[in-house]
């Protein structure tokens, strides 16, 4: 992933703020919306795209077109700036690889303190009951 080269695709796209702001909502396009298609992208080789598509297919369009809001502060550049990090971030999570699971077995000491704690389960419940009589 090569991070100059996905800041150059980043399309950017201010919109007025939905919700209550009286007169300064109305002439101010506060929010953010960026736009990243991942096919066309130069900055992520054909693997990370594919893992993108993976584990982001709810996120994208039917074009593959990664889009994000952000309407948090009224400043057009803070906004810009947050919604970037969030879409780094949603990347870098999306591509990371998760870790193999080494299948392991439970030791002998543990199998063993396992049933001797259940057999000293069992004689407690047996001696819970009324003794026989025959």
């Amino acid at each position: 992933m090569d991070q100059g080269i996905i800041i150059k695709e980043l399309q950017f796209k201010a919109v007025r703020s939905s919700g209550p702001g009286g007169q300064h909502a109305n002439k101010v396009s506060s929010k953010i919306e960026l736009s990243f298609d991942v096919d066309a992208s130069l900055g992520l080789s054909p693997e990370e795209k594919q893992r993108i598509c993976l584990k982001l297919r709810s996120r994208l369009t039917a074009e593959k077109i990664l889009k994000l809001n952000c309407e948090e502060s009224r400043s057009q550049h803070k906004n810009k700036e947050l919604v970037t990090k969030r879409f780094f971030l949603l990347l870098k999570k999306a591509l990371e690889v998760p870790k193999k699971r080494k299948p392991t077995k439970p030791s002998k000491s543990s199998v063993e303190q396992r049933l001797k704690s259940k057999r000293k389960q069992s004689n407690k419940k047996i001696n819970r009951k009324r003794p026989d009589l025959d």
